[in-house]
């Protein structure tokens, strides 16, 4: 996405924008943004984005600070955080857009915000759409479901990792792992469901690093795990990983960032368990058995074995990371 459908809009007269500062919601890496640093201010709770943008000059916050002139929301593919988001905006006190893509439920939320907001436009171009609508809306019930909740006991957040509870890899990994020790990392922790069971089960372990680059999801984990080991890190796996090196990293790696499969994070998240590791060190895995992940864990560690696992997830020991130059 890189908000195209807005730039098309504000370059035939179709929307105008007053003059003033822009909060910009949940732009992704990549994006290519219609106002420049000294107009807009990026609302994020990703890590990458968060530097992404930084380094581009913006200012990066997890909530908006200070008044806009308008508010633009870059829709996530979670319906519960995009309608969040768009409430979040809405609360501002000025006119709001909103502009997605057909496959991140644009066509969804413009159903959705007919009957809720005044002066309600929009322009479909490129397989989605830009919105927009006046100032003054009340999109309250939509800022409360999705804040974060108890899901048994576990607190979770809408738009997380398996927000409605443990996600069935976690568990098969969880149900492999021999008893651990020493320092482990949890690389893309989540809500903390896969680090409160390691933790839970091998008192050896000395120290268990949460990494995870959603806050609000880390937020849930912090709520989550009491444990004195527990130290949560609020970080873009794909950089240099805080308090490495490790005895062991265990990972439920995402495989996508939007509604399409993405293998290649996948490998990347392996790339940076490798980096992460002791030269003894071990990365325990867990996939869904279409993932072609075995080639990337062969180029990287000396040893390789897969385990039994379930019909639907296959579970990776690899030991020794190669040192590359």
């Amino acid at each position: 996405m890189t908000a195209l459908r807005l730039a098309h809009a504000l370059e035939t007269g179709a929307l105008a924008l007053p003059e003033g500062r822009i909060a910009v919601f949940a732009p992704r890496v990549g994006d290519m943004l219609p106002f420049g640093p000294d107009v807009a201010q990026v609302i994020t709770g990703g890590k990458p984005e968060r530097d992404y943008f930084a380094e581009r000059g913006y200012d990066c916050q997890r909530v908006p600070s200070g008044a806009f002139a308008a508010a633009l929301v870059l829709v996530p593919r979670s319906r519960e955080r995009a309608r969040g988001l768009i409430a979040t905006a809405a609360a501002l006190g000025c006119p709001v857009l909103v502009e997605g893509n057909r496959t991140d439920g644009i066509d969804g939320l413009l159903r959705d915000l007919k009957s809720r907001v005044a002066g309600l436009e929009n322009v479909s171009k490129a397989h989605g759409r830009v919105i927009w609508f006046d100032a003054g809306a009340d999109l309250a019930d939509w800022a409360k479901a999705a804040l974060p909740r108890q899901v048994g006991p576990w607190w979770t957040v809408p738009g997380a990792f398996s927000a409605d509870g443990p996600d069935p890899g976690s568990e098969a990994l969880l149900a492999a792992l021999p008893q651990l020790k020493g320092r482990v990392a949890d690389l893309g922790a989540g809500w903390g469901f896969l680090a409160a069971g390691v933790l839970a089960a091998s008192p050896a372990v000395r120290e268990l690093h949460l990494i995870e680059a959603d806050a609000d999801a880390l937020d849930c984990a912090r709520r989550n795990l009491s444990d004195p080991r527990a130290s949560f890190h609020w970080a873009d796996a794909l950089r240099p990983l805080p308090g490495a090196p490790f005895d062991v990293v265990v990972s439920n790696p995402p495989f996508h960032t939007t509604r399409a499969a993405d293998p290649g994070l996948g490998r990347a998240f392996l790339e940076a368990a490798a980096r992460s590791l002791t030269p003894q060190g071990t990365l325990w895995l867990v996939a869904n058995r279409h993932l072609p992940y075995e080639s990337a864990l062969s180029e990287a560690f000396i040893g390789v074995e897969t385990l039994p696992g379930t019909p639907a997830f296959k579970i990776i020991r690899a030991s020794r990371p190669k040192r590359r130059r």
